[in-house]
C-alpha cells in the first residue's frame, strides 16, 4: 500500500503520516554489537597476551593501529611486581567535547599471567570489552560531541602477576589514577565507567556496591531508557577492579561488570572465569549490543546532569 498524498504544510497530516510509517522506520538505532563482536574476534585471535609475551606486543600493535588517526596517548610505566620490574602500557584515546569536563570509559586488554601456560585467551575477560570500547570509538569518531569530552582508556596490568592480593593487581589503573591526581586531571572527570566481562551470553550485570551511588542510579536509568533493565542489577556485591583507585580518590566511578560467568560446577567452581574455557563461543553480539546501548545512553545522561 502506498503512502497517502497530502500537503506537507499541514502539521496534523504530518503527524498522521509519521504514525503510518513502518515500525522499522521509527525503531531506535541500537549499538552495533555485531561489529564489536568481530573486533573482539580479531583481537582474541592474537592468543594469550600476558605481560612480557609476544602476544602482548601484538595486542599493543592492534590498539595502536585502531587509533592511529585519533588523539592517542601511550602511557608507559614500569610496574614493581612479584617477578620484578615489568614494563606496561596504558592506551588513552581522546574525543573532544564542547563542555568543560571528561567522561572516562575504561577496560583492560591483557590476559592473566599465572594462566600463561594453559592457552588462556580471555575472550570475555579483557577481550569483549576491548572490542566494545573500540566500537564505541567508531560511534564517536568524526562527530562533534556537544557534551563532555569522552576518553577511552585501555589499561594494562589489571590481572595479578602472582595472585590477587595486596598490590599485585590493577597496576595500570593505580598508575594512571596517581598520575592524573598529581597533574590535576582527576578534577576534570565527571564520571568514570569501567567495562568488564560484558560479552557473556548470559548477561547479568551485578550492582557493584563500592561504586558511586548516583552513577549506579544513572546506569540503571540508561538501562531502562534502552529497554535493557532485565540485564542489570538483579544481584549485588563488591568487586575489586580497576575502578577502585579512582573511587578512592573521590572520582564518581562505576564498575559495570558481569562477574557471574558460566555455570558453576565441581570442575569449574568460578564458571569460565580465569579458565581455558573463556573462549569466543561463550560471548555474543546481543550482550555487546546491550552493553553498548547502555554506555552510550549513560554518556547522554551524564551530559545532561
Amino acid at each position: 500500500m502506498g503512502h497517502p498524498v497530502f500537503s506537507p504544510t499541514d502539521p496534523v497530516l504530518w503527524v498522521l503520516f509519521l504514525l503510518m510509517l513502518p515500525a522499522s522506520g521509527l525503531a531506535q538505532q541500537h549499538f552495533r554489537g555485531d561489529r564489536a563482536l568481530e573486533i573482539t574476534r580479531e583481537f582474541v585471535a592474537i592468543g594469550p597476551r600476558w605481560c612480557l609475551s609476544p602476544g602482548h606486543a601484538k595486542a599493543e600493535a592492534f590498539l595502536r593501529n585502531e587509533f592511529k588517526h585519533d588523539q592517542l596517548e601511550e602511557d608507559t610505566f614500569t610496574a614493581n611486581t612479584p617477578i620484578g620490574p615489568v614494563p606496561m602500557r596504558n592506551f588513552i584515546v581522546r574525543f573532544p567535547g564542547k563542555k568543560d569536563g571528561v567522561i572516562v570509559l575504561t577496560t583492560h586488554y591483557e590476559t592473566n599471567y599465572p594462566l600463561r601456560n594453559i592457552g588462556f585467551v580471555g575472550a570475555n575477560d579483557g577481550g569483549s570489552t576491548t572490542g566494545l570500547l573500540i566500537e564505541i570509538a567508531n560511534e564517536l569518531r568524526g562527530k562533534v560531541l556537544d557534551g563532555y569530552s569522552v576518553w577511552l582508556v585501555f589499561f594494562d596490568g589489571e590481572e595479578a602477576i602472582e595472585r590477587w592480593q595486596g598490590t599485585d593487581n590493577t597496576y595500570g589503573s593505580r598508575h594512571l589514577a596517581a598520575k592524573w591526581g598529581q597533574d590535576g586531571t582527576l578534577k576534570r572527570i565527571k564520571a568514570y565507567m569501567l567495562a568488564d566481562m560484558l560479552g557473556d551470553k548470559d548477561l547479568n550485570v551485578q550492582k557493584e556496591s563500592q561504586s558511586t551511588p548516583w552513577l549506579i542510579d544513572l546506569v540503571a536509568q540508561a538501562a531502562r531508557n534502552t529497554g535493557h533493565s532485565k540485564y542489570f542489577f538483579q544481584t549485588e556485591g563488591a568487586v575489586s577492579d580497576d575502578h577502585l583507585p579512582f573511587v578512592q580518590r573521590g572520582v564518581p566511578s562505576i564498575d559495570v561488570i558481569d562477574i557471574d560467568y558460566g555455570p558453576h560446577t565441581q570442575e569449574l567452581p568460578d564458571g569460565y572465569h580465569h579458565t581455558a574455557q573463556d573462549t569466543m563461543d561463550k560471548i555474543s553480539a546481543k550482550s555487546l549490543t546491550v552493553a553498548g546501548d547502555v554506555f552510550l545512553e549513560s554518556i547522554k545522561l551524564i551530559d545532561q546532569k
